[in-house]
């Protein structure tokens, strides 16, 4: 095992020079997030990964979670560590200071999310359904259910869950079945069953705050007739106390691949007369309060990846500065550690590259949220909030992915010894196949992708973006330094213009070849606005060594990862836009009878 260290100076290097944290800092109700404040909390939270999450994280893996007379009870060690995290505020940093948090930017919150998820995703997932709810409650809620549910999500006191999946329905949420029936004090009694509830029960907190999708008697069949209900696990009484306990028990719990100390739960609703329930919203809409939450959980899943990744990668490094076997390939040197070997070097390399694509892509993203959130200019405001529609699909999808990749070959790196849970390694491999299928696998992202955020608007905001990354390109020649970067990314900009040419060209007549590349689009756009994001990082790193300020090794490493990227990953490109161009002609054309 070993010691987690939290990228600080990477953090740093993307906050200031690609995500634009002055700018955002300069946004009003965003003053507070000075440069030095915003040290002083990674520093924090970097402290906290490693001293307290970090820790447990393989006693979670190991003892995992236990189902006893309706109770689950959680691994040693979660109960202390929530209430250190809940009571240190950690929840409500980007949540409003009307309901207790910090009101900080998801540019200052994103990269301390990323700590978390390094050292303890398990843990951390019951957290990040705080801040999901408390957004959705935010623009949804009445004031009163507000001031009477807010606090206390906010604070931690509190856990939160979403419920939509049914054993019957799955990703189909037209599906859904379970009910709501009106009662006669204006609250509702909620039956049925959901499946695969993250934290749906535990004793970490004296109350769960359950939003669960049901239907009204009268509803519209499909995804246009659920409504969205408060369920909390304890009734709340006039006077802010805990009342009875609630008609919801969790019947079973999973067995997991990974992510062993987060329990996923199935809860039955109204077994005994009907659990009670609060309306959230105008009733048969509540699918679009419940996105928001699903939005927030889809960006905080597509972390988790850059987090895995991150983790795994040092797990990699440090075993290969240990491991010592072969001889060197320039010296034929022996006795010295498996770093050298070129084969192992590529790896690794290829892990930082990816990682630090993901992280930039990210932390731009939350900057966008905020600019999006926060400008007082509607133009801005609204081609951000744009770019954010348009690329949460693929911080999704393609994060989830490529942290999928960088723990597998972490295991690689490791050889035989990696295939051995005592190594630590494998688990982070275990924990991260999950985050390509919850809230969303990749093919829904993809499809979503395609479908509302391409198509839907003859690519407007994809044109828009197009023309962003050909001007970083031309902006990258003005450098010669750069010119071979700027070549190599304008290429992978060619083929995503070709790309979305065919889409737009066949999305109406031929929708179900488009379809059948939809995933290869996604991992398209992912990867050239990840080596849009490396290429703008070695653009600042050459201003940085051209004006002889700060580390100069550092910055010149900078540059070698975005030459080493594009000339990986950036061939990819042109193969995921002929397998987007050519593929659907071939999947269609097959016979379903041939399988």
């Amino acid at each position: 095992m070993f010691d987690y260290t939290a990228p600080l100076r990477d953090m740093q290097f993307i906050l200031k020079e690609l995500a634009g944290l002055d700018a955002v800092g300069a946004l009003p109700g965003c003053e507070d997030a000075s440069p030095d404040l915003v040290a002083a909390i990674l520093e924090e939270a970097g402290k906290f990964a490693a001293g307290v999450l970090a820790p447990i994280n393989r006693q979670g893996d190991e003892q995992g979670c236990r189902l006893e007379e309706g109770k689950v009870i959680a691994p040693d060690g979660w109960q202390e560590a929530y209430t250190q995290f809940s009571e240190s505020g950690w929840i409500g940093l980007s949540l409003p200071t009307e309901f207790g948090g910090q009101g900080l930017p998801k540019l200052v919150s994103t990269p301390v999310w990323e700590m978390w998820f390094s050292t303890n995703m398990a843990f951390t997932m019951l957290p990040q359904l705080n801040v999901g709810q408390a957004e959705a409650l935010l623009i949804a809620a009445t004031e009163e259910q507000k001031q009477t549910w807010l606090h206390k999500v906010v604070s931690g006191e509190w856990a939160s869950t979403m419920n939509l999946t049914e054993p019957q329905a799955g990703s189909d949420l037209a599906a859904t079945r379970s009910r709501a029936e009106p009662a006669a004090d204006g609250s509702y009694r909620l039956f049925g069953q959901k499946i695969f509830i993250s934290y749906g029960e535990h004793e970490l907190t004296p109350n769960i705050v359950h939003l669960v999708l049901a239907r009204l008697p009268d509803a519209p069949t499909g995804v246009k007739g659920l409504s969205l209900f408060i369920v909390p696990k304890y009734l709340v009484n006039a006077d802010g106390s805990l009342g009875d306990r609630n008609d919801v028990r969790c019947i079973s719990i999973e067995h997991k691949m990974g992510i062993h100390g987060s329990p996923t739960c199935t809860l039955s609703y109204g077994d005994n007369g009907g659990a009670v329930g609060y309306l959230v919203g105008q009733p048969n809409r509540g699918l679009e309060t419940m996105f928001i939450m699903m939005n927030e959980a889809r960006f905080g899943v597509g972390v988790q990846g850059a987090g895995l990744a991150e983790r795994a990668y040092q797990f990699a490094l440090n075993y290969a500065r240990d491991r010592v076997q072969g001889r060197d390939a320039v010296t034929g040197e022996s006795g010295k550690p498996i770093l050298h070997h070129p084969d192992v070097k590529r790896m690794l390399l290829g892990m930082r590259a990816r990682v630090m694509a993901m992280r930039a892509l990210l932390y731009t993203a939350a900057g966008w949220f905020d600019f999006a959130h926060y400008s007082a200019d509607k133009a801005v405001a609204d081609k951000y909030r744009r770019y954010v529609d348009l690329l949460m699909p693929v911080a999704k999808g393609w994060c989830t992915e490529i942290g999928n990749d960088v723990c597998d070959e972490a295991i690689q790196v490791f050889g035989g010894m990696g295939f051995v849970e005592e190594t630590g390694i494998a688990q982070f491999f275990r924990d991260a196949r999950i985050i390509t299928i919850y809230e969303g696998t990749t093919g829904i992202q993809a499809n979503d992708l395609i479908g509302r955020k391409i198509l839907r608007e003859n690519g407007a905001t994809l044109r828009e973006l197009i023309a962003d990354l050909g001007a970083t390109a031309m902006a990258l020649r003005e450098d010669e330094a750069l010119a071979d970067i700027a070549d190599a990314f304008a290429e992978t900009v060619d083929a995503l213009e070709t790309a979305t040419d065919w889409v737009l060209a066949n999305g109406q007549d031929r929708i179900a070849d488009v379809l059948a590349g939809a995933v290869p689009f996604l991992y398209l756009l992912g990867t050239v606005v990840g080596g849009w994001q490396l290429a703008r990082a070695a653009q600042a790193a050459r201003r940085r060594l051209v004006e002889g300020e700060g580390d100069a090794a550092y910055h010149s490493s900078l540059v070698e990862l975005a030459r080493f990227y594009l000339a990986t990953v950036g061939p990819q490109a042109a193969a995921h836009a002929a397998t987007v161009c050519e593929a659907g002609g071939a999947l269609t054309r097959f016979d379903d009878s041939a399988f």
